[in-house]
């Protein structure tokens, strides 16, 4: 009887000799196989199912950690480019019209982009060299959006979207009365706010706010905390002396 080639019996000589153990069918390999434990090798079955079971997970662009090193200026060259850029946007947005500073800022990325493409043109035919494009590697990644993340998105938003629109509801219909007076007080201060400021001087102010108080916070956090508790007393007080003089109010909480 003639004896396998070693051509037939090199596939299992070269798995038995690495030592690692061939994974079942359907994903019944060994669990430190699987690449949410930070392994290199996996089957494909498990690849399969753990992309799938992250994939219909929602999608979110900035995570909280991200934001919350962001204003504590816990890098500070990320942070710093950040509120340099959108400061400098909206400062813009306040001396020009919104179409005047969108359309200097593509043609400042269109020169920067053109520039760049002829210059790297020159060179290549200069030194006589086959680079190729030099976006290429930006040209090829994939940014398509699917349907299920766009889904995700949509979802994640219509949560938002429909809590808001209950506050709104609950607000403007009176359910709670003290809720809508504060509404009211709050709109009536506004007024004077507006008088004053426009819109992009408080986005503004706001960003300003947004990059200075936490770290302040950060940094007196046990005299503003003890400052803070005073006042949130005395507007406790506050409340609770015109919710005893409301009539309707005094009768549903004695109910």
């Amino acid at each position: 009887m003639a004896e396998p080639s070693a051509a037939t019996q090199s596939p299992s000589i070269s798995s038995s000799s690495s030592g690692a153990e061939p994974s079942a069918p359907g994903g019944g390999g060994s669990p430190g196989a699987c690449p949410a434990l930070g392994t290199k090798s996996c089957s494909s079955s498990c690849a399969d199912s753990f992309v799938s079971s992250s994939s219909s997970q929602p999608v979110s662009l900035f995570s909280t950690s991200q934001v919350h090193d962001l204003i504590f200026w816990r890098d500070v060259k990320k942070t710093g480019f950040v509120f340099g850029t959108t400061l400098i946007m909206l400062l813009s947005l306040a001396a020009f019209s919104v179409i005047s500073v969108v359309s200097y800022l593509i043609l400042a990325l269109l020169s920067v982009t053109i520039s760049f493409r002829i210059y790297k043109s020159v060179i290549q035919a200069v030194q006589k060299s086959e680079e190729g494009h030099p976006f290429k590697a930006y040209l090829d990644v994939d940014i398509t959006l699917s349907s299920e993340a766009f889904h995700n998105y949509m979802n994640a938003a219509m949560v938002h979207i429909n809590r808001a629109l209950k506050l709104i509801i609950r607000l403007f219909l009176v359910e709670d009365l003290v809720d809508s007076l504060k509404l009211a007080v709050f709109m009536w201060l506004m007024t004077y706010v507006g008088a004053v400021f426009n819109g992009i001087t408080l986005l503004i102010l706001a960003e300003l706010l947004i990059f200075s108080v936490p770290i302040v916070y950060e940094k007196y956090k046990t005299q503003i905390d003890h400052y803070v508790g005073i006042a949130r007393d005395q507007t406790k007080s506050i409340v609770e002396k015109i919710q005893a003089k409301l009539p309707g109010i005094a009768k549903k909480k004695a109910e």
